[in-house]
């Protein structure tokens, strides 16, 4: 049994990944903004146990931390936001306020939640750490629009594979994983892929993490993305 750390555990993938986890044994911290309105979390069967988190606030991290004692093998930062409700996002009319926000959530936040648990990581049998990130966040794959999200999610699949690189010696395995066009509140309903499958096809890559020079870029199929 492994003892795993999700954040944005109150819905879609997040929501996803806690029922996985949950529903093959192991012991999952799901930690969310508002656990008081998470009753589809709260409605999971399994050894689950509900923790508060806001990714935007680092003592609200720190605290979390200091919350959970034991050993945690798996730790996912999946809380994230597309962006700042009615913010710019192209070039031209680019609402930094909007980018700060996007960044604070999407970087800062992720590698905030994952070095606060690294002493957790570092005394488990399972060792991964694991960002989901986006395919948007591929320069490969650059188009225009949505600079902020884009941005956030390629300074994120950066700050990954340099802890993935300073990791590596301590058999630590460090992924940023790409969950597809998932059908949630962020991707909408015409999405092709459902929350139970990335989130299957997510558990299986991180099954499969092993510690390198470079974090894994992968989407939840386990195909290689370009960087």
């Amino acid at each position: 049994m492994a003892n795993v750390l999700i954040t944005g555990a109150n819905r879609g993938i997040g929501l996803e990944l806690t029922r996985a986890y949950a529903e093959a044994g192991d012991k999952v911290f799901a930690a969310c903004r508002a656990p008081a309105e998470a009753s589809d979390l709260k409605a999971l069967s399994g050894d689950i146990a509900v923790h508060q988190v806001d990714v935007t606030d680092h003592a609200s991290i720190d605290r979390l931390a200091a919350e959970i004692s034991v050993p945690v093998d798996i730790v996912v930062a999946n809380a994230g936001v597309y962006g700042q409700p009615g913010a710019d996002q192209s070039f031209s009319g680019l609402d930094f306020e909007g980018f700060r926000f996007a960044v604070e959530a999407n970087t800062v936040g992720a590698m905030k939640t994952l070095q606060a648990f690294l002493p957790h990581v570092r005394q488990s049998e399972g060792k991964k750490l694991v960002a989901i990130t986006s395919k948007m966040g591929s320069i490969d794959d650059a188009s225009g629009g949505m600079i902020a999200y884009r941005a956030s999610k390629t300074a994120l699949n950066m700050a990954m594979s340099c802890a993935a690189f300073e990791l590596k010696g301590e058999g630590i395995a460090v992924g940023t994983l790409h969950p597809g066009w998932v059908q949630t509140r962020m991707g909408g309903s015409n999405a092709p892929t459902t929350p139970q499958e990335s989130a299957a096809g997510l558990k299986s890559v991180i099954e499969s993490l092993q510690p390198a020079d470079k974090a894994v870029f992968k989407d939840f199929r386990g195909a290689t993305i370009a960087w």
